[in-house]
């Protein structure tokens, strides 16, 4: 369980996506909580490979042209 602070916010919800989510007990802070962690984890992994696309280019680049270190050493 988290102990971060947490703080109430109003949203607006398709009341038959709400009597539904009640009906199934669904913790709506939980299920808000993870679905945003979701949201920001793939974004940020995008905003990543984006800063990083040309880096990623030249590496296999380097890789398609030379090979890797362990080339060599592979048993398999």
């Amino acid at each position: 369980m988290s102990s971060a602070v947490k703080k109430a916010v109003n949203l607006s919800v398709d009341t038959a996506l709400l009597k539904a989510a009640r009906a199934h007990d669904i913790n709506l802070s939980a299920t808000l909580e993870a679905a945003i962690s979701r949201e920001l984890r793939e974004r940020r992994r995008t905003a990543w490979t984006r800063r990083n696309a040309s880096a990623i280019q030249a590496y296999n680049e380097d890789v398609d042209a030379h090979g890797t270190f362990s080339d060599g050493l592979r048993a398999f």
